[in-house]
């Protein structure tokens, strides 16, 4: 079998909604849902926590997902990208003498995410040989009709498009931003910029939700609880 880590990605600094990363989502801290999704999948060899936040390090130990380490400074500032992050991951673990075949990188503020995706998604990514598989959803109008704003006035960017029926348009899909999974031999090869062989598991609308205001928080609570039927 695979041996397989789950990343969960939660520095503590956040600047629109403060504590985001452990903040109360639906009645516990948001985080919790990334830690139980990947500890439910019973796929991961291995269920860490990336974080420079001794308070986040505590819930995520409760939960039962292991801190081995804090990350760097160079990992914890605004500018670190998430392949900065897993690179990190995957050096002090192979410095401990582990290394994993499979990598799956999950946002610590995804409660849409469960256990039936993920074990889903690693499962198309090896049985379609895949380099990286992603969630990825259909954007809600066709963005084959958007407008630009012109000045002091709005025009169309495609106008070729106007009068062509919705079903006649593509579907154009966009990352939620919810979880990313790799073969390992091909992100360390291209440092994490994958944009070939990369195998889609699409979500519905209904599952998902950037969470950047306040406004969007709300938003994305009740959608949670039509997800589970409350």
């Amino acid at each position: 079998m695979s041996a397989r880590i789950a990343i969960i990605t939660a520095r503590g600094g956040s600047k629109r909604i403060p504590k985001k990363n452990i903040r109360s989502f639906c009645g516990k801290p948001i985080l919790l849902y990334s830690i139980e999704a990947a500890l439910g999948a019973g796929i991961f060899e291995e269920v860490m926590v990336s974080t420079d936040s001794e308070e986040i390090a505590e819930i995520a130990r409760q939960a039962g997902a292991r801190v081995p380490f804090f990350r760097s400074e160079r990992t914890s500032g605004d500018f670190a990208t998430t392949a900065d992050v897993i690179l990190e991951v995957l050096e002090h673990y192979k410095n401990k003498g582990k290394e994993f075949d499979s990598i799956c990188c999950i946002y610590p503020t995804a409660p849409f995410v469960t256990a039936e995706k993920l074990r889903n998604a690693m499962k198309l990514l090896e049985e379609k040989k895949a380099k990286k598989v992603m969630p990825v959803v259909a954007f809600s109008s066709p963005p084959q009709r958007a407008y630009v704003v012109d000045g002091a006035y709005i025009r169309m960017k495609e106008p070729e498009n106007a009068n062509k029926r919705s079903q006649d348009l593509e579907t154009l899909y966009h990352d939620p931003g919810q979880f990313y999974g790799y073969h390992t031999d091909s992100f360390l090869e291209l440092k994490g910029q994958i944009w070939e062989d990369v195998v889609p598991l699409i979500v519905p609308e209904s599952e998902v939700q950037d969470i950047d205001n306040e406004e969007d928080w709300k938003i994305a609570e009740l959608k949670y609880q039509a997800m589970m039927g409350k």
